[in-house]
């Protein structure tokens, strides 16, 4: 697919900018994603409509084509922000591929236990005709056909390793199983791991661009290759021992087969594993969330975390919070983080602006975050 990408200026040099910072190595200045509201519509909006069931809210893919329009007309993408389009059956669509029956409803999609047994559920194996593989696969097939080119299709949001296997079995059974069963548990991570790919390469060649980059959902991130987000939300429930057991061999696995990999780390509990993480040689940067009731990515609390990414030569992803300050703040937090660590290896993500906020913002960065 040839991507013109009609509401980005400058998507080369985006693309030049992305690959430098998976690099650790930014062109002058950090990489950005800074996106203001028009005043006015770039075109006339296209007539939308309201979804008539859960489902369609999420997979009905000619009315969220017309909706990522419409976003595209209203907005200015400064710097390297990019449009492009979420297709996703919740966090952890690999589950619902394996036979897990998805909850839509109006704001999410709920993965219910299914695993009672590990002896009543056969090996996990890939299923060309699962309901909810094909559904999925054919909504990003078209919505690729869709966007013309003129916006990115995104890499759904698979996930993997412990955090698919606590949403078939449950968390707190997958917390007993590390104890009674912990073979089982290594053999289902090995048929996990051996089939992410089958699913994640398929999807992978409906969306790549011409030159075979890919973006992955919500995160805002694009690579020259096969690019995704990795996590484990559910270690924030294990030790750094078990961590060390059952998770760091799937995602040493997982970023030896992929060209760009960002790790999730979400919440104060998932710090203590951070230490392991910056051992995997292939992983290119980590991504903080905070967590409720947390300052957001600006804070200097969090710069003890960031100092051990940056000292691992990893890059680092940091989004300011809209509900916490408004544009001066988010603009001095950025500020020190610079003079801490200077240009390189960072990726700010900014709440939407305001245009003239969006000018006063590029015109600081290009003048203060340079080398």
């Amino acid at each position: 697919m040839k991507y013109e990408m009609k509401y980005v200026a400058n998507w080369e040099e985006t693309k030049a900018r992305f690959t430098a910072w998976w690099q650790g190595k930014n062109i002058d200045r950090p990489l950005l994603k800074v996106v203001a509201r028009r005043e006015q519509p770039l075109e006339e909006l296209e007539p939308s409509w309201k979804a008539k069931t859960f489902v369609d809210k999420h997979l009905e893919v000619e009315r969220k084509v017309v909706n990522m329009r419409n976003y595209c007309r209203t907005r200015r993408f400064f710097a390297e922000a990019f449009p492009s389009l979420d297709l996703n059956i919740g966090a952890g669509s690999f589950a619902v591929y394996l036979g897990l029956e998805p909850i839509f409803d109006q704001n999410t999609v709920w993965f219910p236990e299914c695993i009672d047994d590990w002896d009543t559920w056969g090996e996990f194996r890939f299923n060309p005709d699962n309901f909810w593989w094909q559904r999925h696969y054919q909504s990003i097939k078209q919505a690729v056909e869709l966007a013309r080119g003129d916006f990115l299709v995104n890499i759904p949001d698979i996930i993997e390793n412990l955090d698919i296997l606590a949403a078939m079995r449950g968390a707190q059974n997958l917390c007993f199983d590390l104890i009674d069963q912990p073979d089982v548990v290594k053999a289902r991570l090995e048929q996990l791991d051996a089939l992410y790919f089958e699913y994640y390469d398929r999807l992978y060649d409906l969306v790549k661009t011409e030159e075979g980059g890919s973006s992955y959902t919500t995160f805002s991130i694009w690579g020259p290759g096969k690019t995704a987000k990795i996590q484990c939300d559910f270690s924030a429930m294990i030790s750094p021992a078990h961590f060390r057991e059952f998770v760091l061999p799937s995602l040493r696995k997982q970023c030896r087969s992929l060209d760009y990999s960002l790790y999730h780390l979400d919440g104060p509990d998932a710090v203590k594993h951070v230490p392991a993480l910056m051992e995997i040689e292939e992983l290119n940067a980590l991504q903080w969330t905070p967590g409720a009731g947390q300052p957001d990515g600006g804070s200097p609390q969090w710069f003890p975390l960031y100092d051990q990414v940056i000292a691992a030569g990893k890059s680092l992803w940091i989004i300011f919070s809209g509900k916490q300050g408004g544009f001066a703040d988010w603009v001095s937090a950025a500020d020190r983080i610079v003079q801490r660590y200077g240009p390189e290896k960072l990726y700010f993500l900014f709440p939407e602006m305001s245009e003239q906020e969006a000018e006063t913002l590029m015109a600081k960065a290009e003048r203060d975050w340079v080398r």
